[in-house]
C-alpha cells in the first residue's frame, strides 16, 4: 500500500527537509464505507491520497446520481474546482469501501509551496496527470460507443466489477443498467 511521501517521490526525490515538512503537514485517517468526504455546498478544504480504499466522485442531476470517476489505492482525490477556487462544491466525494487516506489542507499546501518552491513541481505533475485523465474521459463520453467506454474502463480498472456497484458503473458509462448488463454479457 503506497503512502503519500512514497507517491510524491515517484515524481522526484525530496530533500530530507521537504520530506519532513510534508510529513508533518499530512494527516492520516481511516473512514468507513459510504462516508462523504465532501458534499455540494461545502468548500473542498483537503486534497486526499488513497492508501487503501475506493472513492467515487458523483453529481446529482434531476434526482439521479451520475458517477464522474472512481479512484483507488495510489490515487489523489480532490474536488479540483472547489479546492482551487475556494467556492462551494457541486459534487459528492463518497467512500465506496472502508478507506485509509492521507490528506493536506489547502492552507497547508499553499504554505509549503511558498516555503519550498520545488514542491510546485509535484503539484504540476499531479495536476497534469489528472487533467489528461479528465480530457480522455470527456473525449470517450463524447465520441465513443458504450462498448468501447466499457472496454476502456475494464482495461484501466480491471477490478471495477468486483469493487463498484453496477448502478455506479452504469452511471459512469452514461448507460442504463440494462445496457451495462448486455455489455457484461458480451465480454
Amino acid at each position: 500500500m503506497p503512502d503519500f511521501i512514497t507517491a510524491l517521490e515517484t515524481i522526484a526525490p525530496m530533500s530530507p527537509v521537504l520530506r519532513a515538512a510534508v510529513a508533518s503537514a499530512v494527516r492520516h485517517e481511516e473512514f468507513s464505507a459510504r462516508h462523504l468526504l465532501l458534499q455540494p455546498g461545502q468548500v473542498a478544504r483537503r486534497v486526499y491520497f488513497i492508501e487503501r480504499g475506493l472513492v467515487r466522485g458523483y453529481l446529482l442531476h434531476e434526482g439521479r446520481e451520475i458517477s464522474s470517476w472512481f479512484m483507488r489505492e495510489g490515487d489523489f482525490v480532490i474536488s479540483i474546482v472547489s479546492f482551487l477556487t475556494r467556492l462551494p462544491s457541486t459534487e459528492y466525494l463518497e467512500l465506496l469501501e472502508a478507506s485509509a487516506l492521507y490528506s493536506i489542507t489547502y492552507e497547508e499546501l499553499q504554505a509549503l509551496y511558498k516555503e519550498f518552491p520545488e514542491l510546485n513541481l509535484f503539484g504540476r505533475v499531479i495536476t497534469e496527470r489528472y487533467y489528461v485523465l479528465s480530457e480522455q474521459r470527456a473525449h470517450q463520453l463524447r465520441t465513443q460507443p458504450a462498448a468501447t467506454r466499457y472496454a476502456h474502463l475494464l482495461a484501466d480498472f480491471p477490478e471495477v466489477l468486483r469493487r463498484v456497484p453496477l448502478k455506479h458503473i452504469a452511471s459512469h458509462l452514461g448507460v442504463a443498467a440494462e445496457t451495462l448488463s448486455r455489455l457484461r454479457g458480451k465480454s
